[in-house]
């Protein structure tokens, strides 16, 4: 294995100069990749009706062809599905990722070609050792094994052909067998188990018995097989179990508030964390520095960028921009042009960039996750920043939260605000106390919410409800969301997802 990780520390690291001439040359790639994904479409349905034979520029194809999201694509995507050919990629798909639904629907399906396969998805973790190793050139992270927190797939009914699931299962599947035995654990029959609660027993007793050396997951259900392995074994952390883990390469949401969480399980400097972006669209960006807090774009992984202003994310006929005309500091919604056939189409994330030279970013939120009932505009990335703030000053662990807003009375009495939710693992000796600073950390960072508590005239002190240890999961488990891609939603503008888990605790007896 010392020889193993040799060679392949050698072959990423001989990626890397081809990755700087791309840091260097941003916009000439992502107008490459555009010409190249036009080209490729030019004899689909969607080609056709955009004549894309005739588009020979990034203005053109801007105008030509509106920014949509999946509503717009999903009746083509059904069509694919159910096994037609060259709707809105060129010839057949057999794959779709599946992740959480839309406004109208529980679940939705993007298309996964066999070119967004290989040059994003499998890429990606590929630049991902690539930059670790740059980062961190003693690295041994081949000595061992690597843990992934997959999930499931099964076939479309409709056409049995058709095959769908998590992204990390559609992965996984295409590992190939030989670096499947020799590098990850667990076996695919345990890492592809579709109930998720026998996949962690399972997962749990297995992976105890191996020689971990780097991960990958959601930090939500990585700290559930976490927890379970440490009453299996009796150890007091994980690094008892897996005394050669390396790195944790987490995603899919904000790291800062499990990082109290993970300090515990995984104590002292030993074990590195390298943020991801790893969406079911594609594999976006990635940690390029160590210790660095903002992700490096890809920019030649078969994915051409564009993004909404935030004055533009509920219009009609938005108007997205190219990355190279993004400025630093300013919130953006992600807009992709893929080579799987999704055509500017807005992903629902919002970013903001740390850099323009290179292209960094960080992740701030949803779209449709965040608070601006009374103009206060707070992103999941200020009340993740708040909490974390607050749980160090006190020394308070959280598990997971949820917020919303509170309306105005009728009558026009009383104010508005905001009430959380929140499950704590170490609860405050006063809820009051962690309330108030909890508040005053959000005015800190937010001045838009700090000037609508100005001596509370539009706003009052936010509200806390503490719930019992096991809420969020479930509340996930009762919507059939129970693992692999479910998240407990931030924020919303509306109460109903406050509300549903409000009413899970009545009818499960937890509350009055």
């Amino acid at each position: 294995m010392r020889l193993v990780n040799t060679i392949l520390k050698l072959y990423l690291r001989s990626r890397m100069p081809h990755i700087r001439h791309i840091m260097d040359n941003p916009k000439a790639t992502q107008e490459t990749i555009l010409r190249n994904l036009i080209s490729s479409a030019k004899n689909t349905e969607f080609g056709k009706k955009h004549d894309f034979k005739t588009i020979k520029d990034y203005e053109t194809f801007a105008k030509r062809v509106p920014v949509g999201d999946y509503e717009t694509h999903k009746t083509y995507i059904k069509r694919m599905m159910e096994g037609e050919n060259n709707i809105l990629w060129k010839g057949s798909i057999e794959w779709f990722s599946k992740s959480s639904g839309t406004t109208n629907d529980r679940s939705k399906f993007v298309p996964v070609s066999n070119e967004i396969l290989q040059d994003c998805h499998i890429q990606g973790p590929k630049d991902s050792m690539t930059l670790f190793y740059n980062a961190f050139p003693n690295a041994t992270i081949f000595y061992g094994k690597g843990l992934v927190m997959g999930g499931a797939y099964d076939h479309y009914e409709p056409h049995p052909e058709t095959k769908y699931g998590d992204v990390s299962s559609i992965m996984i599947d295409h590992i190939p067998l030989l670096p499947k035995k020799m590098f990850y654990t667990p076996s695919m029959e345990i890492a592809l188990m579709a109930e998720f609660e026998e996949k962690i027993e399972k997962m749990a007793h297995h992976v105890v018995q191996e020689d971990v050396t780097n991960i990958g997951g959601v930090p939500t259900w990585t700290i559930v097989l976490f927890r379970r392995m440490l009453e299996i074994t009796g150890k007091k952390n994980i690094l008892e179990i897996w005394p050669n883990l390396q790195v944790y390469f987490h995603g899919g949401v904000s790291f800062h508030p499990y990082e109290a969480q993970f300090k515990e399980l995984l104590p002292g400097n030993q074990v590195k964390y390298f943020e991801v972006y790893n969406a079911s669209e594609g594999y976006f960006a990635i940690q390029s520095e160590a210790e660095a807090d903002d992700m490096l774009l890809l920019l030649e992984n078969g994915v051409f960028f564009e993004f909404l202003p935030v004055e533009e994310w509920d219009k009609e006929n938005a108007k997205a921009i190219p990355l190279w005309e993004v400025k630093a500091e300013e919130n953006y919604a992600v807009v992709v042009t893929t080579s799987a056939g999704l055509w500017r189409y807005n992903v629902g994330d919002t970013i903001i960039f740390t850099s323009t030279n290179p292209y960094k970013i960080q992740v701030t939120g949803r779209t449709k996750h965040f608070i601006n009932v009374f103009g206060e505009e707070v992103m999941v990335a200020n009340t993740d920043e708040a909490i974390t703030k607050t749980s160090e000053a006190l020394n308070v662990l959280v598990r997971d939260y949820t917020v919303a807003p509170i309306f105005f009375s009728n009558d026009g009495e009383g104010k508005g605000g905001h009430e959380w939710i929140i499950e704590f693992d170490e609860s405050p000796t006063n809820l009051t106390a962690f309330e108030q600073l909890l508040d005053e950390n959000l005015q800190k960072i937010n001045s838009d919410y700090a000037a609508k508590r100005y001596k509370n005239m539009a706003l009052a002190q936010l509200k806390i409800n503490q719930v019992p240890l096991g809420t969020f999961n479930g509340w996930l488990k009762s919507k059939g969301k129970y693992g692999g891609q479910g998240k407990v939603p931030r924020l919303a503008n509306t109460r109903k997802h406050f509300e549903e888990i409000m009413e899970y605790l009545i009818t499960k007896q937890l509350i009055a």
